[in-house]
């Protein structure tokens, strides 16, 4: 991941959460349905958390599994500083400042999770991580990732920012953040749905889907060697 983006969330850290709600204008049904999407059979899991900035996704998960053991991974130390400031001390939480698609991982989990992050890989740098994270997951584990995806065509692509832009300027925000948030998309690399879902199914994943999309946030869920009933 580059350094821009790091510096850029590096910055944006202090304030992200606050902002969250204002430049997600689905962050209900959004962060909704992808902690809904996070299925394991242990009430104790093992998750991992994939560019997991302030801990905002793995605390949705957190309620729905109190007694799941989270490992949240970021590049932004400064981002992993407001994430320890959510879970305070609590001793079933564990950081690692580094690059995610490059980490010498040595656990299995039942289930790997990340929000607005990947996008900001190139292409063959996510075909490399969802490979990597299908062998990080335990038989039945689940992968879920909250994320955004192109359009189809360029039409889309550009309907879907505008309907972006259109929203968050009615947001509240001030127009400092809105310009900030709209230089951080600048370098956003994003696939579409068909792409995702076709790597995934490459990966190994069995049972994958996209199962919520409002524009370009789109939210994915696969299970390795299928879902656990």
């Amino acid at each position: 991941m580059s350094d821009i983006v790091k510096q850029q969330f590096d910055a944006a850290a202090p304030n992200y959460d606050r902002q969250r709600r204002q430049l997600i204008p689905c962050f209900d049904d959004f962060y909704g349905m992808a902690a809904g999407s996070v299925n394991v059979l242990s009430a104790a899991p093992r998750i991992l958390d994939l560019g997991a900035g302030t801990g905002l996704f793995s605390s949705f998960v957190r309620s729905k599994y109190p007694g799941a053991a989270l490992t949240l991974i970021d590049l932004s130390e400064e981002m992993l500083k407001e994430a320890r400031s959510r879970f305070g001390n609590d001793p079933a939480v564990r950081y690692i400042a580094a690059d995610y698609s490059s980490y010498p991982y040595t656990e299995k989990y039942d289930a790997v999770i990340s929000s607005l992050s990947i996008h900001h890989l190139t292409h063959p740098a996510k075909r490399a991580l969802l490979r990597t994270i299908h062998e990080l997951l335990v038989d039945g584990g689940c992968f879920v990732n909250a994320d955004q995806a192109a359009g189809t065509t360029p039409y889309w692509d550009d309907y879907y920012m505008t309907q972006w832009k259109a929203a968050i300027r009615q947001s509240g925000l001030s127009s400092e953040a809105i310009e900030a948030s709209i230089e951080r998309r600048k370098v956003d690399i994003n696939a579409s749905v068909q792409d995702q879902l076709k790597w995934l199914r490459e990966a190994g994943f069995a049972d994958s889907d996209c199962v919520y999309k409002h524009y370009s946030f789109a939210v994915f869920a696969a299970f390795k060697n299928g879902a656990s009933s």
